[in-house]
């Protein structure tokens, strides 16, 4: 019987169980296609509460979405304006304007509630 999860070892149970059926050719609706469903949806639960991920600083989240595009910080640097502005900012030296996070948020896909998030500028 499936029940909530409260513990780790509940949870490296589930774990295991999900593996285990995900290793399967489930046919969809069957009852092991809606168990491995419930699973998910209750380790899914538990991870969220007890294994919070911490948004990226924006910088980081810059950085990360320009290797995920492939993208060169020169091509940053023409969407921000200039190269010493862009450098400026993956330096952590200068912070983001609104112009610059719409710019961000709207050609590179990066969700403007990370870029908006405070961060500590580095003293030159």
């Amino acid at each position: 019987m499936l029940k909530p999860i409260k513990n780790n070892k509940e949870h490296d149970k589930y774990l295991a169980r999900a593996y285990e059926l995900m290793q399967k050719d489930l046919k969809p609706n069957s009852k092991e296609s809606d168990e491995l469903e419930v699973i998910s949806i209750l380790i899914e639960v538990y991870e969220k509460a007890n294994f919070p991920i911490e948004a990226p600083n924006p910088i980081e989240a810059i950085l990360f979405r320009l290797d995920q595009l492939g993208m060169s910080r020169s091509e940053l640097s023409k969407l921000l304006g200039s190269r010493s502005r862009a450098s400026e900012i993956l330096k952590g030296k200068r912070k983001l304007s609104i112009g610059m996070i719409r710019k961000l948020n709207e050609k590179l896909g990066i969700s403007a509630q990370t870029l908006i998030q405070d961060y500590e500028l580095v003293n030159a």
